[in-house]
């Protein structure tokens, strides 16, 4: 048990250590190539951050299991929007930009309704799986090409390194924050196993957790340094990577079937987004407070509860 504390503990730290070095490298490369943090949190960290919910959905899709794959994806995005960004917000407010406003927020809204309406009529087949892939292609190259540095960075924080450091930074930071999170979570599971805690309960807690751990620590220092765009994009890139590569993916490989899903995890999937839809839209505001923040907790609340009951 001493042994497993220490390596959950390891874990813990090679992510903190990694997210923090991630996001001064992601920043350093937004400053010297002119393109905005949000972007660079979208492709770059978020990508980064969703290797682990891509491993395990490919490794699902390939045991022909669609369920892993499929729950994976969409419990990873309920947890990234009504938690993740919830406790970010809680901690500081959260900048929206207008790019934010009339280009990422909504597109990820129709990609969430696009895979919750092609998920109620069965699940996704081999040509819907091409389909979203070229989605997701055309997704990344329209935030290039529309792309605007709106974010000002200034003081200490805006320390930009050299090209090799900064990049260096990015691939060690990413690679601590896999292992890391990897060992954090094979860790808490021997654990967990150890004090008799069911396989389900370890399943939807502990292995939903582990995998959005990345992007939960990552968004907490993006913050922490003032980068909340790096932050925004980090946690909206990360969905639509779920949503459009990582099913599409899946799909290809092995068609899915979403008979397992019902109506409640489609309707915490759309509100998780909603809510952040009507707080920029209905307030007339640009920013994400506390109060936004805690009717997203509310949500992931209510969500968690849903589940525990129906264990």
């Amino acid at each position: 048990m001493l042994l497993e504390i220490l390596y959950l503990l390891l874990g813990l730290a090679m992510v903190i250590g990694g997210a923090n070095t991630l996001v001064d490298g992601a920043s350093s490369v937004a400053r010297r190539t002119g393109i905005s943090e949000f972007v660079i949190g979208l492709v770059i960290v978020g990508f980064g951050t969703s290797l682990p919910e891509l491993v395990v959905s490919v490794t699902g899709a390939l045991s022909k299991n669609s369920d892993i794959a499929i729950g994976n994806v969409l419990g990873s995005n309920i947890f990234n929007t009504s938690l993740i960004l919830a406790v970010s917000a809680m901690i500081a407010p959260v900048a929206i930009t207008r790019s934010n406003k009339f280009r990422d927020i909504p597109l990820t809204i129709l990609v969430t309704f696009l895979v919750v309406a092609l998920g109620w009529q069965g699940g996704l087949s081999r040509v819907e799986g091409v389909i979203m892939v070229v989605l997701f292609a055309a997704y990344i190259i329209y935030s290039f090409k529309t792309d605007a540095s709106d974010e000002a960075v200034t003081g200490d924080e805006a320390k930009t390194y050299k090209t090799f450091t900064s990049i260096l930074f990015i691939v060690g930071g990413l690679a601590c924050l896999v292992f890391g999170g990897r060992l954090f979570v094979n860790s808490a599971e021997h654990i967990a196993r150890m004090i008799g805690v069911s396989d389900k309960f370890i399943a939807i807690t502990v292995l939903a957790v582990g995998t959005s751990l990345p992007e939960f620590v990552t968004s907490i220092v993006a913050l922490a340094k003032k980068r909340s765009q790096l932050a925004l994009g980090n946690i909206l890139g990360s969905n639509v990577f779920n949503l459009l590569l990582i099913l599409g993916v899946s799909a290809i490989i092995s068609p899915t079937n979403f008979a397992r899903i019902d109506i409640y995890d489609y309707c915490a999937l759309l509100l998780s987004i909603i809510l952040v839809w009507t707080a920029v839209y209905t307030g007339k505001k640009n920013i994400l407070d506390r109060f936004d923040a805690s009717l997203m907790l509310l949500l992931f609340v209510a969500y968690m509860t849903k589940l525990f009951i129906a264990l």
